[in-house]
């Protein structure tokens, strides 16, 4: 065979094993519930990407943004009538379908940090719940992540249950108001949009909104200047899904790829997203204006023991959500939490 011949070979073989030289063999068209210009968004974009690389690119994933195909409340509906192939969003927005979504998707006042909630998905029970969730809608659960536990802005000092009773806060509707009356609060009904005006005016004194980075980066935490941090509410549940018939289609390997993949994003995601909290609470603590408040376990623990006393009665809402309530505080007791 002469040089050139080999060459042209060589050159031949190369590109028929290049990923790049065929299709995938799997196309998957998944939506986030998150804008293409948040970070967020970004992450789960390189976690496509790297599920790409992982399976030699026979797994190729094209991530829309929120509202892309289907509203972020609507595509589990998505999935199941065959348009979307899956999702990275946030398990809470399916309450409406079944209370159980809205108490495992966020366990107002249950998780002090982003570990304890993906070692409930991951090795307490939760992964097994969900995929029982998601049966009747013909989705699989592949996993499990969150953002971070959000920060709590407040223009008055917050340092136990004891200091939340009269407080004047913003909290949505559902859980969440429900929980911070329990505690003593007066919950106001107010669109997050809202929020830095109302803190301005006197409206409210206090506001459940988003992760410590977002408040500094937005100024809330220097017009309410005795943030909480790390918060002792919030922590939503983050899953990655997809149908569950294309899911069984898939050979071993490249279902094994996605799940470890998952697992992978979690850590990614919460760490990148823990550094930019410690960054801008460095940032906050050069002004000396700020105080920032971070509650003792035992003071979280009481807001839990508030808390579960109202996941009680939503759980009465479905069997679903009974189930979620048991498995839930089960683990917490297990585990100290509770």
């Amino acid at each position: 065979m002469s040089k050139f011949s080999k060459t042209l070979l060589i050159a031949t073989l190369s590109g028929a094993l290049s990923t790049s030289a065929f299709a995938a063999d799997y196309t998957f068209k998944f939506q986030s519930s998150d804008p293409s210009g948040d970070k967020n968004f970004q992450i789960q974009k390189q976690w496509t990407e790297r599920v790409e690389r992982m399976s030699g690119g026979r797994i190729k994933i094209n991530l829309l943004p929120v509202g892309s195909v289907f509203k972020h409340t609507e595509t589990l509906d998505g999935i199941k009538m065959g348009i979307l192939d899956g999702q990275i969003t946030a398990t809470g927005y399916f309450s409406g379908k079944d209370p159980a979504f809205g108490l495992i998707g966020n366990t107002v006042g249950a998780w002090s940090n982003t570990q304890q909630l993906l070692q409930y998905i991951n090795y307490g029970g939760g992964y097994e719940l969900m995929n029982e969730l998601y049966e009747p809608y013909g989705v699989k659960f592949i996993g499990g992540s969150t953002t971070g536990v959000e920060s709590f802005v407040s223009k008055v000092p917050l340092n136990g249950v004891a200091d939340l009773k009269g407080l004047k806060l913003r909290a949505p509707e559902g859980l969440v108001q429900k929980v911070f009356a329990a505690a003593g609060a007066a919950p106001v009904n107010l669109p997050g949009s809202e929020v830095f005006t109302g803190l301005s005016k006197g409206v409210i004194d206090a506001a459940d909104y988003t992760v410590f980075s977002t408040n500094q980066k937005a100024g809330m935490n220097d017009i309410a200047t005795h943030p909480v941090q790390p918060g002792f509410h919030s922590l939503p549940l983050i899953d990655v899904s997809m149908s569950l018939k294309k899911w069984n289609k898939l050979p071993a390997d490249l279902q094994e790829i996605l799940t470890v993949s998952v697992r992978d994003f979690a850590q990614d995601i919460t760490t990148q997203l823990r550094i930019a909290d410690q960054q801008a609470v460095k940032e906050a603590q050069k002004n000396p204006n700020i105080t920032i408040h971070d509650w003792s376990a035992e003071e979280r623990k009481k807001f839990r023991a508030i808390a579960v006393t109202q996941w009680e009665e939503f759980a009465k809402q479905s069997p679903n959500a009974k189930k979620v309530f048991d498995s839930l505080t089960s683990y917490l007791k297990e585990n100290g939490l509770l």
